[in-house]
């Protein structure tokens, strides 16, 4: 569904034609009587869209995109091919899989097909995009131009080419041609470097940080929550009886969501630091809805937040600048240092195996597990000198 909106005081239609994001710039006001004329233009537009009689050169003649759409409708008449042109089919594909997405992740493909992948591929024919197209598109991505000052990192274009190889995959299925994609790997990713705090950096934070957020970061530093659960933890999720966090919606970009995966969908059990802040909050916002959250009782912003209170506080306190997410990465190095079951803590953390926690985390650890056959020893040790004893007191 398209919309009038306005730039720098006017108008602008903005509506979707082929399966491409169509934005037409006026120098006409922005009054209520003109978004008046201008809504009933786009009910227009968009009744003749469906019915297919819609020109664009007739509502836009002096427009660049009169010239890409007569060249569309030339090419799809030299190559005289049934196959729709990619834009076409990915707005198919959108429409029948954004139901089964998160907010979120929907304006992610969203912002993706139409700032990345429509502009480069709209105008082919889904059937004759080559792997040499694929993979000069993602040469694209991996320099600076003139809108990015700097080139994306490999993660960042692995996900932009993830709807490109999905949009592909079915079209290939539907109209039986070979995926172009096959044999393409992903871009090698350097490993996320994770640094958690120390047990003395941690209770020097929560010494010296501001009072009123002092439960927010002791539940960061001692429940392995995400932030996007933490910003979304309602009064109703904390378990006082029971003692456990549940985990069950989280926030992620001002719009509450269900957690993402059945691994994220969780119940945390609370250590006593962590039940007493609780306690203590309940006291300040325990009439709220939210467990942490702003005088007017609106969830805490995560932005506002890190630049206000947590870089501030780690320049005034000397320490190693990290994001706020390090916070989840040291509940989960403590719990593994104290002896937890590795099982016990991927739980708590929402992991559905231990692969992740050990993959991570262990370096961390440096006594876990031991690497000498110390360990063989002593159990042999042990077993040998209990042996000694059991003979002792039989001979006895």
């Amino acid at each position: 569904m398209g919309s009038i909106n306005a730039r720098n005081g006017n108008l602008f239609v903005d509506f979707r034609f082929k399966g491409v994001r169509c934005r037409e710039y006026t120098q006409i006001d922005d009054t209520p009587v003109n978004r008046s004329k201008f809504n009933k233009l786009l009910k227009r537009i968009e009744a003749e869209i469906i019915l297919g009689t819609f020109e664009y050169q007739k509502y836009f003649p002096n427009s660049n995109r009169v010239e890409l759409f007569t060249a569309r409708e030339e090419l799809m008449k030299v190559v005289q091919s049934n196959d729709p042109l990619f834009s076409e089919f990915a707005e198919q594909w959108y429409n029948e899989m954004e139901h089964q997405w998160r907010t979120s992740h929907r304006t992610n493909i969203r912002q993706t097909l139409d700032r990345h992948i429509i502009p480069s591929f709209g105008y082919k024919i889904v059937s004759e995009i080559s792997k040499a197209d694929l993979l000069a598109f993602r040469g694209t991505l991996t320099r600076p131009d003139c809108k990015r000052k700097k080139a994306l990192s490999a993660s960042r274009i692995n996900h932009i080419m993830t709807p490109v190889r999905m949009i592909l995959n079915e079209a290939a299925n539907q109209f039986d041609f070979q995926n172009p994609f096959r044999n393409i790997t992903p871009l090698k990713v350097p490993r996320t470097d994770v640094e958690p705090f120390e047990i003395e950096e941690v209770l020097l934070i929560l010494d010296k940080v501001r009072a009123d957020y002092k439960n927010y970061y002791t539940v960061r530093f001692f429940a392995g929550l995400r932030t996007a659960e933490i910003d979304g933890l309602k009064w109703k999720y904390v378990d006082f009886r029971r003692r456990k966090i549940l985990v069950r919606e989280t926030r992620v970009q001002g719009i509450m969501e269900p957690t993402k995966n059945n691994g994220s969908f969780r119940d945390i059990e609370m250590s006593k630091v962590v039940f007493d802040a609780f306690e203590m909050q309940k006291k300040q916002t325990g009439n709220n809805e939210f467990v942490f959250c702003n005088r007017e009782g609106n969830p805490l912003s995560h932005d506002t937040v890190s630049r206000y209170i947590w870089h501030p506080l780690l320049r005034y306190l000397g320490l190693k600048p990290r994001r706020p997410y390090q916070t989840r990465h040291t509940a989960a190095t403590l719990w593994l240092a104290s002896g937890e079951s590795p099982e016990w803590i991927a739980r708590q953390m929402g992991h559905t195996t231990t692969e992740m926690l050990f993959k991570v985390y262990s370096r961390y650890v440096p006594n876990l597990t031991r690497q000498d056959g110390s360990a063989f020893e002593r159990l042999l040790e042990d077993r040998i000198n209990l042996g000694n004893i059991e003979t002792k007191t039989g001979d006895q």
